[in-house]
C-alpha cells in the first residue's frame, strides 16, 4: 500500500493531478508486490537490505512490463524518479515508527479477557503467543483451566492454574470473560460436549483448536466443502489470486532473463560445442508439479548424460565435469536454459529445485514429507540453495537439511520472499558458489 500512496505522491508532486495510468500502474505494482513479508520488528541492517533488495528486483520486473507494453514512456521520468526514490523510504520509516506507534494506538482499544482450556502443549503454545503479541492483540488472556493437577503439568505455567474444566462456567459468568479457547486433545470428545453444554447460558466467544494444528502443516487454512468446515493440513500456497501473482511474476522475469542473458547463451552454447562433442543442451527428466516428470533443460556440463535408474551425483573434483562445466556450475551459468522451462509453465523461478527422478526414488523412501515439496513447481533457484544448502547430498542428513529450507519456503511463501531469492541467487553467481561442482 506504501508503494501505491509513493506513486500518486509523486504524480501529484510532480503533474499537480493523478492520472488514471497512474491507478493502473499502482495495482500493478501492489499486485507484484502482495501480500508482504517483512516481519513487524526486524534489525535496521536487515530491514533497509530487505526493503531495498525487493524493490530493486520489483523496479526491474515494472521495467520489463514497461517495455514489454510499450507503457514506460507514458510516465514522466521525474515522476518515476520520485517514485523509486520515496517508496523505499516511506517503507523503512514505516517500519521504524510502527514498533513504536502501534502499541498505543493499540492500547486505546478495549480489550477482551481470555481463558485457556487445558494445560497442554497446545494450550501453552496459544498462551505464549498471545502474551508475547499482547501489545498488538486485542485480547488479554488469564487463566488455564486443566484436571490434572499442578505437579503433573511440568514446568512453570505461563498463566495461573484456576481451577478444574468444570469450574470455567462458573468463572466466565463471575469475571466477565469475553474468549474461551479449548486446546483439549479431539479425543477428549464428551469432556468438550460437556462443557460446551455449560457455557450455553454465558455469552463468551468460544473457539476450539484441534491438536492437529501439533502436526507439521504446510499453508494450513480452514474452508467449506459442500457446506462442511474442512481443515487444509497440507496444501500448495498458489490458489486463487496467488497463483496468478505467481505465473505473473515468473513470466516477467524469465523474460526478462532471457533477453538480459541471450548473448551470453549464445556464447556458452558455442564453447560447448567447440570444447566437447555432443549436444549443447543437456536434458534430464526430473519431477515437477504433484509428481508429474517433467524433462529439464541445462547447459551441459559433463563428458556423459545420465538419466537412468541410477544416476550419480555430482562431487568435487568429479573427472566427468569438463573444465568449461565446472565454471559454468560455480557461476550457475549451466541453469540459464531453465528459462525456457519457466516459460513453457514446467518450472517457476523460484521453488525447490528438482532432483533426478533417479534421487527422488530414493530419498522418498528415506525422508518423511519428501514428496510434498512437489505441491509447487520445482525452481531454478531456492531458499535452500541461497542458505547454502546446495551441492552433493552425501549424506541423508544433508538431504534432510534441504528439505527442511524446501517446506519452510512453503509455509512462509510471499512474492517478496521470491523476490529475496532472486535477488541473493544473482550476488551468489557473481561471487561464484563454492559448494558448486
Amino acid at each position: 500500500m506504501l508503494t501505491v500512496i509513493a506513486l500518486l505522491g509523486a504524480a501529484w508532486l510532480t503533474r499537480g493531478h493523478i492520472e488514471n495510468k497512474d491507478l493502473v500502474l499502482g495495482l500493478v505494482a501492489f499486485s507484484l508486490g502482495y501480500p508482504g513479508s517483512l516481519p513487524y520488528s526486524y534489525r535496521p541492517a536487515k530491514l533497509l537490505r530487505q526493503i531495498f533488495g525487493n524493490w530493486a528486483v520489483l523496479c526491474g520486473l515494472m521495467v520489463v512490463f514497461g517495455l514489454a507494453t510499450d507503457m514506460l514512456k507514458a510516465f514522466p521520468p521525474n515522476t518515476l524518479a520520485w517514485w523509486v526514490v520515496a517508496t523505499p523510504v516511506l517503507q523503512a520509516a514505516a517500519h521504524v515508527i510502527a514498533p513504536w506507534l502501534l502499541p498505543r494506538v493499540l492500547s486505546m482499544r478495549a480489550q477482551h479477557t481470555a481463558v485457556i482450556i487445558g494445560a497442554n502443549e497446545l494450550g501453552r503454545t496459544l498462551a505464549r503467543s498471545l502474551i508475547s503479541q499482547q501489545a498488538l492483540q486485542p485480547v488479554r488472556v488469564t487463566a488455564f483451566f486443566d484436571d490434572r493437577a499442578p505437579a503433573r503439568l511440568g514446568d512453570e505455567l505461563e498463566l495461573p492454574l484456576t481451577g478444574r474444566i468444570d469450574a470455567v462456567a462458573d468463572f466466565v459468568r463471575a469475571n466477565r470473560v469475553d474468549q474461551i479457547y479449548i486446546a483439549l486433545p479431539m479425543a477428549s470428545q464428551p469432556r468438550i460436549l460437556r462443557l460446551l453444554d455449560q457455557l450455553r447460558d454465558t455469552t463468551a466467544s468460544i473457539f476450539f483448536l484441534p491438536d492437529i494444528f501439533l502436526y507439521d502443516l504446510i499453508q494450513a487454512r480452514v474452508d467449506t466443502m459442500g457446506g462442511l468446515p474442512v481443515v487444509a493440513v497440507c496444501e500448495t500456497p498458489f490458489h486463487g489470486t496467488t497463483g496468478v501473482i505467481k505465473r505473473l511474476s515468473d513470466v516477467c522475469i524469465s523474460l526478462a532473463a532471457i533477453v538480459l542473458t541471450a548473448p551470453l547463451m549464445i556464447g556458452v552454447a558455442i564453447a560447448i560445442k567447440m570444447t566437447m562433442p555432443g549436444p549443447v543442451l543437456f536434458k534430464q527428466r526430473r519431477y515437477g508439479l504433484d509428481g508429474e516428470q517433467i524433462t529439464v533443460w541445462k547447459f551441459r556440463t559433463m563428458k556423459v548424460q545420465e538419466d537412468g535408474a541410477v544416476v550419480r551425483q555430482a562431487t568435487r573434483n568429479d573427472d566427468r565435469i569438463t573444465p568449461l562445466g565446472r565454471f559454468l556450475r560455480r557461476s550457475s551459468l549451466d541453469e540459464l536454459p531453465q528459462f525456457f522451462n519457466v516459460l513453457q509453465g514446467r518450472m517457476s523461478v523460484v521453488g525447490p529445485r528438482p532432483h533426478a527422478v533417479a534421487h527422488n526414488e530414493t530419498y522418498r523412501k528415506l525422508i518423511k514429507g519428501y514428496m510434498i515439496r512437489h505441491k509447487v513447481k520445482p525452481g531454478i533457484t531456492g531458499w535452500a540453495q541461497v542458505n547454502g544448502a546446495r551441492g552433493e547430498t552425501d549424506t541423508v542428513d544433508k538431504m534432510k537439511r534441504r528439505i527442511e529450507y524446501d517446506l519452510e519456503y512453503l509455509r512462509h511463501w510471499s512474492l517478496q520472499l521470491d523476490l529475496a531469492i532472486v535477488w541473493r541467487t544473482v550476488v551468489q553467481a557473481i561471487r561464484g558458489d563454492k559448494n558448486a561442482y
